[in-house]
């Protein structure tokens, strides 16, 4: 798909990052949106100015003219895009001149195959993924409530993230709410969602994460083997990829470490991880496994630009020394790192009392900051904040994906760099906001 650029010169308020707009189904650009097309599609703008400014060119790298904007039509025409498809903007054609910009769909394209190597192991998944905590859910997200609407869209979220290419999922056996009048378990909409999906694209390939819940009464590894296959049969799979520890027990570490190694010999995992787990607790289960000849493939802890623990506390240190990868949680800071709450409108239900007027009064800042650098490159808060995660290394972010249009913009956070200056500026920022409480378990 290819979308045009609202050109600052024919919108005299500041330019509208690209966005897919579903309120509006008219095929034109409406206050510098971009109205919700079919996919495939391409939209292209006529700017009514015949002029444009040097310096505008070379602040706007990703525009096409003259030449380049003959490649982007190469490029539509060879994803088999119809000239029925071309849609365009404006009402004025005479003596206008063509500009077009490639959607995120493009770099989706681009990272299909940049993948990488989980830990040690020779799992490998895309750079992001993305969590399904929310699917299913009543009781943190959704506003208490699961209905048909928002198990479209998170169906819609699923397939718009395999569409960009983000293949890799995380969701854990306590996700949803099995026993909620109208609700159901992430692990059961994420198989549903796979098996529908290799209906349509046998040849798709999903790479699926699963937590095991370390409650009190769970004892020994054959616990861990038994939660697993349950696991499985909600999934419909035979297998997964990764099995993780969702948090440590309060006994029987040994024996769910135990247990990791056992699914993994038996061939019900590719690769297995723990999460929420302190250095001490990781290099424990490091070498634990090492001793079976089974790596520890990842830590996923609570980690964003504004909630840095496992830098301060050693946890990322130590997952660099032993080639343990990072999976980042919270990446977004369920979303309040995207700009859209306010002092005024703090986030609803349990976030509200984490994310409060007062500490979003002091977030303002930091947003305001990445907000400029974003329009730089043309990318949202929500992205800017993601490469920075990524930006990293050995860090892989699972921000939630609710519906379609914050999937695509997930998948826009991936293929490009945030500079080592911006890096930089964006933790110094940060470090002048006190962090809000993590996860209480990272501390057992």
């Amino acid at each position: 798909m290819i979308w045009a650029q609202a050109c600052k010169n024919c919108n005299r308020s500041s330019p509208t990052l690209l966005k897919r707009n579903p309120a509006h189904k008219r095929r034109y650009l409406i206050g510098g949106t971009i109205p919700y097309l079919p996919k495939g599609s391409v939209l292209i703008q006529f700017c009514p100015s015949s002029e444009v400014k040097e310096r505008e060119e070379r602040k706007r790298p990703y525009e096409f003219q003259n030449q380049r904007e003959t490649i982007i039509m190469a490029m539509a025409m060879a994803m088999n895009v119809s000239s029925s498809c071309f849609c365009v903007a404006g009402n004025r054609t005479s003596g206008n001149r063509l500009r077009a910009v490639a959607s995120e769909d493009l770099v989706g394209l681009k990272i299909k195959d940049d993948k990488v190597k989980l830990g040690g192991s020779d799992l490998e998944v895309t750079r992001l993924g993305i969590g399904a905590w929310s699917w299913g859910d009543t009781s943190y997200w959704n506003n208490f409530e699961w209905d048909d609407r928002k198990m479209k869209a998170a169906k819609a979220a699923f397939d718009t993230s395999v569409d960009c290419g983000i293949t890799f999922f995380d969701t854990a056996e306590v996700y949803g709410s099995r026993f909620s009048f109208g609700a159901i378990n992430s692990e059961t909409l994420l198989g549903r969602f796979i098996k529908e999906r290799k209906v349509k694209d046998p040849e798709v390939e999903v790479a699926v994460a699963t937590k095991y819940a370390a409650l009190p009464w769970r004892l020994g590894r054959q616990s861990v083997l038994t939660a697993l296959k349950d696991s499985l049969n909600r999934l419909e799979l035979s297998s997964v990829e990764l099995y993780q520890l969702h948090w440590p027990g309060i006994w029987g570490n040994e024996g769910y470490i135990d247990g990791l190694g056992d699914a993994v010999e038996q061939g019900l995992v590719k690769a297995v991880g723990v999460s929420n787990y302190s250095e001490s607790r990781l290099r424990d289960a490091y070498k634990k496994l090492e001793k079976r000849g089974i790596p520890l493939a990842s830590n996923q802890v609570n980690y964003s630009l504004i909630y840095r623990a496992p830098e301060e506390n050693g946890v990322k240190a130590a997952c660099d020394e032993l080639g343990v990868t990072l999976i980042a949680y919270s990446p977004i800071a369920q979303g309040v790192l995207t700009g859209k709450y306010t002092p005024e409108n703090p986030p609803p239900g349990p976030r509200g009392q984490i994310y409060t007027p007062e500490f979003l009064t002091k977030l303002q800042p930091l947003l305001n900051r990445i907000k400029e650098i974003g329009e730089n490159y043309s990318k949202t808060n929500t992205q800017v904040v993601l490469n920075w995660l990524v930006a990293q290394e050995n860090v892989i972010p699972i921000p939630g994906a609710k519906n379609a249009v914050q999937a695509e913009e997930f998948a826009g956070a991936i293929g490009w760099r945030l500079t080592g200056e911006e890096i930089d500026e964006l933790r110094s920022l940060a470090m002048e906001i006190k962090p809000v409480t993590g996860f209480p378990v990272e501390k057992l």
